[in-house]
């Protein structure tokens, strides 16, 4: 079966640009013009509190099905739900009120697609989680993007200073979470454990870890070579972990923190999860690649509907776990996806590998944000399911404006 497994999601992508030149252009990254973000005006509010209890999983959410029911936000909404407040390392904080110029207001609302019927709870059947080991690829992109947050979420760096991550993690909807007055970064570096020993299948040729690291799929490669003993396998992985060299974090304080204002309660009367997202910026800059911001595309412009992403979950301590999963459900802003994913994972960036336009070069840009797995309104009644915020043009432009300071390098997305 699970050679089937692998069979499939290697071929998924060949399958779908043996229709010709125009399904091949699907699986492009399409440039759009993105609205602008201009700030207007900035107040100082008083500091938080700093007293709320940091909560992974959400209730009574506007999820998929209540959006339907929503009216389109006019111009005025969204500017209120765009403002945003920033906080800073010495606890003073700060609410920017923004203009929005340049959009196009879709008076069709808020569609949505499925694709088929949704499974619950946070792991669907055989958990289809592996840690990644191996430091060749721990400490290599696109794995090494990933990065643990102080207040037990993670993130994704998208520049040298910034950190994408779930707005949940540092505020409930009332006041930022206890642990986020002094908010830190884990990066990811390794530390040895072997006694200078070589490591098994360390001489492997740089071709061949060249190649993995280039392939959409290869910790698919990678769970199966780690797998290879099946449960016997699973029961000693951390002991595996321990030979080859586990992750530690080098922490780097934060300087500031951007949330929009849409996800504070009384603003959107809940707390909405399309707004369940945030920026951190580093106190210094990292030397390590990130990972570029992307407009999500639909489903149906996603080589087999396939989304990735890596955190560090919370029954995995000390290991980076990655998974890749089809996406059930979309609206225009939310994600329902069957990634299995425990608490510790919320926050992680979620990307795809399109073509670059007009090139042979496939390129991985971030197309969301877990937010993890939430209780949501389904007809008035609770149901929970794992979800993911959609990087939308407004988000696009909300995001490259706390990254620049400015819209102008925000034109294209």
């Amino acid at each position: 079966m699970e050679h089937m497994l692998l069979l499939f999601i290697f071929f998924i992508p060949i399958l779908g640009l043996t229709n010709g030149a125009e399904t091949e252009q699907d699986f492009t990254w399409h440039l759009k013009k993105i609205p602008q973000i201009v700030s207007e005006r900035t107040f100082s509010l008083d500091s938080p509190k700093f007293e709320a209890k940091t909560k992974l999983e959400l209730n009574s959410v506007c999820g998929i099905e209540c959006q339907r029911k929503l009216p389109v936000p006019s111009l005025s909404d969204l500017k209120d739900l765009l403002s945003y407040e920033t906080v800073f390392e010495n606890g003073t904080r700060t609410l920017t009120e923004v203009n929005v110029l340049g959009l196009v207001l879709d008076p069709a609302g808020n569609t949505t697609t499925r694709r088929s019927s949704r499974k619950k709870r946070q792991i669907y059947g055989t958990d289809s989680r592996f840690s990644i080991y191996d430091k060749r690829f721990m400490t290599n992109f696109p794995f090494n993007t990933a990065v643990k947050i102080s207040t037990g979420c993670s993130g994704i760096l998208i520049s040298p200073k910034h950190v994408l991550t779930a707005a949940h993690c540092l505020h409930n909807g009332k006041d930022y979470v206890k642990g986020s007055k002094r908010l830190r970064v884990g990066l990811m570096k390794t530390k040895s454990r072997g006694n200078g020993r070589k490591r098994k299948g360390a001489n492997r040729s740089r071709r061949e870890v060249s190649v993995a690291q280039e392939d959409p799929e290869v910790a698919t490669e990678l769970r199966r070579q780690s797998r290879g003993g099946g449960r016997k396998q699973r029961r000693s992985g951390r002991k595996q972990g321990t030979s080859n060299g586990m992750p530690s974090f080098q922490w780097t304080r934060v300087k500031s923190t951007h949330i929009p204002k849409g996800w504070f309660k009384g603003v959107a009367g809940d707390v909405a999860l399309d707004y369940d997202y945030a920026v951190l910026e580093l106190k210094r800059p990292h030397k390590r690649k990130y990972m570029e911001l992307g407009i999500s595309p639909t489903i149906k412009m996603m080589p087999g509907s396939m989304i990735h992403f890596s955190g560090f979950d919370n029954d995995r301590s000390g290991q980076l776990v990655y998974r890749f999963c089809s996406i059930s459900d979309e609206s225009n802003d939310l994600f329902y996806q069957y990634c299995d994913a425990e608490p510790g994972s919320t926050g992680s960036g979620i990307y795809l590998r399109l073509k670059e336009p007009n090139k042979k070069k496939w390129k991985r840009k971030i197309i969301a944000v877990y937010s993890g797995h939430q209780w949501v309104d389904v007809n008035g009644e609770q149901q929970d399911y794992n979800v993911a915020v959609r990087i939308t043009p407004l988000k696009y432009a909300q995001i490259c404006f706390w990254i620049h300071g400015n819209d102008e390098n925000c034109t294209q997305g």
